[in-house]
């Protein structure tokens, strides 16, 4: 949550007025910053399970900027590490280094690579880099964000630290530029005779901002063409029975999403039987198979209108062949939906 909130005032400083007075270029600068230190420090003291964590605290730092594109600092920080694991509490440390700084032309921002030694509980020595953006509000006082990565050289702790500060600066000022006079007038140029680039002129054009990917008419306007769709459905049932399984609950469901996209197309469901037993009794089998699939269609979702049923009982075999494997192929309902859609045609 601390590391967030350093966060948020680095955004909210980058967001600031766009203004900025001019970027000093020679000279001292004094600041103070708010300093937080997100650490990862395990198994302190030699004490397994004591660690170290998040620091908050304040620091001081004077620098020297020496051209454009060059400054040096060297920085105090009062730290205050919270504990955890086996201990709670706090402990207190001190950060003491040295930075160089690469100030990009014509930018507030800058990049940091330096040095620093941490005293906690034992003196660690670190090395950073960084970035940050520098604000300045007039000639003399200018406000800093930054972050930088810590890499442990005594051990290998890698930490993320971050910067809010308030400076002022005793050197002087970018000189002012001097003021060129505006350009000539140049004369308008005539509007494109096409402005949507789809290949017909203005004047022409019936359909203006035709997107670049559609085709066009002599008009100007999008081309559409036909396409035929469709969808097949296959349910089987076991010997005697005309329940649909629960197997086959999604395919009924694609078709029934199917007729609501295509509002105008019908659906004939084709009811069979095997040719097993009496013809007369699988016929009306084959009946009742092909309105539980309807039933299952309406339970969907599609009215009773759109749906058409009709059993052929043993009459339209899939496989005659007098096999236990032909019977279930031949214990169905089959459908075919099919629908005209109107597709754009792509420019070539």
């Amino acid at each position: 949550m601390k590391f967030k909130s350093i966060s948020l005032a680095v955004a909210a400083l980058l967001a600031a007025s766009a203004v900025n007075a001019n970027e000093q270029k020679e000279g001292v600068y004094l600041g103070v910053f708010g300093d937080y230190y997100n650490s990862e420090w395990n198994n302190i003291r030699d004490a397994a399970g004591v660690d170290v964590d998040d620091s908050t605290g304040w620091g001081a730092e004077i620098g020297y900027r020496f051209n454009n594109n060059w400054s040096g600092r060297v920085e105090y920080a009062d730290m205050d590490f919270d504990l955890s694991g086996a201990s709670t509490g706090s402990l207190d440390g001190e950060r003491f280094g040295i930075d160089a700084l690469y100030h990009f032309d014509d930018s507030p921002f800058y990049g940091l690579v330096g040095l620093k030694s941490i005293d906690a509980y034992k003196s660690l020595t670190f090395a950073n880099v960084g970035a940050g953006y520098r604000h300045y509000f007039n000639n003399n006082f200018f406000v800093n964000a930054e972050a930088a990565v810590y890499q442990g050289l005594d051990r290998g702790y890698t930490d993320i630290g971050a910067k809010l500060g308030i400076n002022y600066f005793f050197g002087s000022s970018e000189p002012v530029k001097k003021v060129e006079p505006a350009p000539a007038p140049v004369a308008p140029q005539p509007v494109a005779a096409d402005s949507d680039k789809d290949g017909v002129m203005d004047a022409d054009d019936s359909c203006a901002n035709t997107p670049m990917s559609d085709a066009v008419d002599s008009k100007g306007c999008t081309k559409f063409e036909e396409r035929q769709v469709s969808v097949n459905l296959l349910v089987r049932f076991p010997h005697d029975t005309a329940k649909v399984k629960q197997q086959y609950f999604d395919d009924i469901a694609e078709v029934a999403a199917f007729l609501k996209e295509h509002e105008s197309a019908t659906v004939v469901l084709e009811g069979h039987a095997s040719a097993i037993g009496d013809a007369q009794y699988n016929q009306m089998l084959s009946e009742k198979r092909a309105k539980a699939v309807a039933k299952q269609l309406m339970d969907d979702g599609i009215t009773a209108d759109r749906i058409s049923t009709i059993g052929y009982g043993e009459e339209r075999l899939k496989n005659t062949a007098n096999t236990l494997e032909a019977h279930a192929q031949n214990r169905r309902v089959e459908a075919t939906i099919t629908s005209t859609e109107r597709v754009k045609v792509q420019r070539q």
